[in-house]
């Protein structure tokens, strides 16, 4: 079975309604003004990183690219939004056939972005771009913040696995894109089901202390474990006596134990101990794996610790305290009328406070050095240089409406992991710092 077949895992119509209620009325008043067919550039971008952070990862254009195919507003979308009368009846019959027919550009997902990076940019009529900023945003706000987290965490553990186990600290539909966007940036495996059946990540699990306080003894327990799922299994040893539990899954499985689950205690401390007892028990093969809240700098702090794996929940799925990334949708370009032939006008916001951005169509590129590490980002508008021709990052997703950009998920994760490997060292740095590339601009021709 292909599971990208099945589309998305929500028991919704629609994406329709994944929007705030201002889009609709735009549109409203854009078609009565007559500008809602003027071509138009949105662009998505963040003005700065979440504190501390020195790059950030694309995450979550697989899923905006289903969900701008499946934004349909069907009878059902279409009857609430008369009943409750948020728009006139002539943009019901607009939005009844609804369908996105322009071009979205955007960095590869599991690529880097910096500061002022066009992210994605979407280009069409104003009534078809104006209808996707809530949901565009709502994936990749989200999944961009998470595979942000992974990717510190996946740098931290070097070679070590991480196992994605936060199902039961957030939404159970964001539960699935967190899965999705921490195998992005590079998690190994997820505890989640309907993470592995959408879209194939491995799954793993074993038990909790519940099965462990379900039997009249921890020995019971543990032979109930093995006879099921074989000496191969992973056995949860700190429900009650660490030591105690070690020696016991020992004699229970003998020396093939496939590993220990510690969720407790002062885990580097533990972890130690339990390696030394494992390997005096003959037990050389048996791995440890350690949970307990744990976050990119719990982690790198158990370098030295003889520790197989990490499993993390709470700190990754909420973004390890940036659960957002900021970005906006903007509109950068518009025609000056309806006419297809109109040329295109820059247009930007002018404010105080840090809101202002810069208008054009845009195009970026990195910047290697002698070393081909990467050295600036730079964004600009108009003709691209020449030195940068080769090192552009905008690929094509979606052209006339049609999806030309999805992709395997292991081929994005392993993008990820080359992004970040032609990134300066310091980028694997989790002391607090500035982004670890500037972000250049260079300006073009006014409207491309």
């Amino acid at each position: 079975m292909n599971t990208a077949d099945l589309g998305l895992p929500v028991d919704v119509p629609s994406t329709a309604l994944f929007t705030d209620q201002y889009e609709l009325t735009m549109l409203q008043a854009a078609l009565k003004a007559g500008t809602a067919e003027r071509h138009s550039v949105f662009e998505v971008f963040t003005r700065r990183l979440p504190d501390g952070r020195r790059y950030g990862v694309v995450a979550g254009t697989g899923r905006v690219l289903d969900a701008v195919e499946n934004l349909r507003f069907d009878a059902d979308v279409l009857g609430f939004l008369r009943e409750r009368n948020i728009v006139d009846e002539e943009t019901l019959d607009r939005l009844a056939g609804y369908r996105f027919t322009g071009d979205i550009w955007g960095y590869p997902e599991g690529e880097v972005y910096f500061p002022g990076s066009p992210i994605m940019r979407v280009e069409g009529s104003f009534a078809e771009c104006v209808l996707l900023e809530t949901v565009i945003l709502s994936i990749l706000n989200h999944d961009s913040a998470i595979a942000a987290a992974a990717s510190r965490m996946s740098s931290a553990a070097g070679e070590r696995p991480l196992i994605e186990m936060g199902a039961r600290r957030t939404h159970e539909l964001a539960a699935v894109a967190a899965a999705r966007a921490a195998y992005i940036g590079g998690f190994a495996t997820t505890s989640d089901l309907a993470a592995g059946f959408r879209y194939g990540i491995p799954t793993v699990g074993t038990s909790a202390h519940a099965f462990t306080l379900l039997h009249d003894t921890e020995r019971d327990a543990f032979q109930a474990q093995v006879d099921s799922l074989g000496r191969g299994t992973t056995l949860l040893v700190d429900t009650y006596d660490v030591a105690e539990a070690v020696r016991t899954a020992v004699e229970v499985a003998g020396p093939e134990l496939g590993a220990v689950r510690i969720d407790s205690g002062d885990l580097l401390l533990v972890a130690h101990r339990v390696r030394e007892q494992l390997d005096e028990l003959g037990a050389t093969d048996t791995r440890i794996v350690v949970t307990s809240d744990l976050d990119e700098y719990a982690i790198a702090s158990l370098a030295a610790a003889p520790v197989d794996a990490y499993g993390v929940g709470t700190q990754l799925v909420t973004g390890s305290g940036h659960p957002t990334c900021s970005m906006v949708y903007k509109l950068v370009a518009r025609a000056g009328s309806a006419d297809p032939a109109a040329p295109l006008v820059s247009v930007a916001k002018k404010s105080t406070g840090g809101k202002t951005s810069i208008g054009g169509r845009k195009w970026a590129a990195r910047r290697p050095d002698a070393h081909g590490v990467a050295e600036a980002e730079v964004v600009g508008t108009g003709p691209v240089p020449a030195g940068l021709a080769d090192h552009q990052l905008l690929v094509e997703l979606v052209k006339g409406g049609e999806v030309v950009g999805r992709e395997p998920l292991d081929a994005v994760r392993d993008r990820h992991a080359a992004a970040r490997a032609g990134l300066p060292l310091s980028a694997n740095q989790l002391s607090r710092g500035e982004p670890v590339i500037p972000t250049e601009y260079v300006q073009g021709l006014s409207g491309n």
